[in-house]
């Protein structure tokens, strides 16, 4: 049971022994010292959910459809369109506007998972 004021969920050991290594190699401690893999979860999930948001104010016009192998396709609701993002001569190149440098590029670029796609094709 956990804790009053606090929920439990389950989580794959695959996950679980994720963030525990990422945890105990992140080196972020509070004023107390080391916390908890509870409260580090959480603080991730915490972190994970505000950046959510941001992008849905600040962003609502751009909208990340899927990933597939070097193409990240997004929905630009400002002009009604789909936008393809690849990975091109070691740097994103948008489909939609013809450039490397745009606002879907650039969208592109805040997202985590494109920097693996990157690492894979040896833009970086």
């Amino acid at each position: 049971m956990p804790k009053p004021g606090y929920k439990s969920i389950t989580i794959p050991e695959q996950i679980y022994d994720k963030f525990k290594t990422y945890k105990d190699t992140d080196g972020v401690k509070n004023e107390m010292g080391a916390y908890s893999l509870s409260k580090y979860v959480s603080f991730m999930l915490e972190e994970r959910m505000m950046k959510d948001e941001v992008f849905a104010k600040n962003a609502p016009m751009l909208k990340k459809i899927g990933i597939d192998d070097d193409r990240i396709i997004l929905r630009d609701k400002k002009i009604n369109r789909i936008a393809e993002v690849v990975v091109k001569n070691n740097t994103l190149y948008c489909e939609l506007c013809e450039e490397e440098n745009c606002i879907h590029a650039g969208f592109c670029y805040a997202m985590p998972e494109v920097y693996t796609i990157m690492k894979k094709k040896g833009a970086l």
